[in-house]
């Protein structure tokens, strides 16, 4: 697993609690996508699986390494969704509970990973919420979260919780330039924005594929708005891939609402000034405001309704805003 400069801070903080004696035996990692969460626990179950630390740095060299190195350990659990789903149930925390109460097969720790806690079910969240009050011996808990407000606050309570934030931007920017030089330096500022400063998430935002898609989205805004048709964005919206694109979305209109607010160099989408020139001009800022937060509790409602038709509810949306755009028609 490839490793990040930015997590170097956070791992030497973690495992010096362990090396202090002060190592709580369950983590909790708040962190944005595309932050390099999973490999700073990686890393940190490396660390504790090896048999012969070098100091802050496992060996590589011993058995514990290179079991874990080639993702074989047996002491060593993943705790996610079986392929298909995307819960974790309670059938899963009992089998690997089970696990942890035997004794370790390689004769070290034990470790359980779960990479996205808010996957767990109430039923498996009480369950886990059973082993982490009374846990093994040597026995470790490696939790990361997107939104901790989504997990049992029992749960919460039985972790030490670490938040790892972005990188500076000048260490994020830095990063994708090495990894993408043929990116535009322009493109490169707002994909880094657009991802909330994870430099992860932006370089996966700035591959031909993904970037040609939100190019495409805001050359058909641009369309839309010169013809007053926002009807015609329904096909690039009702996708799968939906939240990605209302994201960009509502990230365009917000930035039209800075720019009639005169506060253009705080704009996401740099490199599309010209279409926010469009948007902050066909509105007046009362009626942005409204179109924005019209898109935003569109958005809620598609990943909080159950059953929910999309199609309708963009359809409805999109009608709603062109008769902003064109209230004479």
């Amino acid at each position: 697993m490839n490793w990040y400069p930015w997590l170097n801070h956070a791992y030497r903080q973690l495992v010096e609690s362990h090396q202090q004696g002060r190592g709580h035996h369950a983590v909790l990692l708040h962190a944005h996508e595309g932050t390099g969460a999973d490999a700073l626990l990686y890393g940190l179950s490396r660390w504790l699986m090896c048999q012969d630390k070098q100091g802050m740095k496992s060996c590589g060299k011993c058995h514990g390494c290179h079991l874990m190195l080639a993702e074989t350990h047996s002491d060593w659990h993943v705790l996610a969704p079986e392929k298909g789903k995307n819960t974790i149930g309670v059938d899963a925390v009992r089998q690997i509970s089970v696990k942890l109460y035997e004794h370790s097969q390689q004769g070290g720790a034990k470790i359980v990973w779960l990479p996205l806690a808010e996957s767990l079910t109430d039923a498996a969240s009480n369950a886990l919420l059973k082993t982490l009050e009374e846990p093994p011996k040597n026995t470790y808990f490696l939790l990361r979260c997107q939104s901790p407000t989504n997990l049992l606050a029992t749960l919460r309570s039985r972790c030490f919780y670490y938040f790892l934030p972005v990188p500076e931007n000048s260490v994020g920017l830095y990063w994708l330039k090495n990894q993408l030089p043929a990116i535009p330096s322009l493109d490169v500022q707002t994909a880094l924005k657009l991802s909330q400063g994870a430099p992860l998430a932006a370089e996966q935002l700035l591959q031909p594929e993904k970037w040609q898609q939100r190019s495409s989205l805001c050359q058909a805004i641009a369309q839309a708005l010169h013809k007053c048709d926002t009807l015609s964005l329904l096909p690039l919206l009702n996708r799968d891939d939906v939240q990605r694109s209302l994201h960009w979305l509502i990230s365009l209109l917000s930035d039209a609402v800075k720019w009639q607010q005169k506060a253009q160099n705080y704009c996401v989408n740099q490199d599309q000034q010209a279409l926010i020139h469009h948007l902050a001009s066909a509105q007046s800022v009362d009626t942005l405001l409204s179109t924005v937060d019209g898109w935003i509790h569109c958005r809620h409602q598609l990943f909080s309704v159950v059953g929910i038709n999309r199609e309708l509810l963009l359809t409805e949306q999109l009608l709603n805003w062109e008769k902003q755009l064109c209230p004479t028609q």
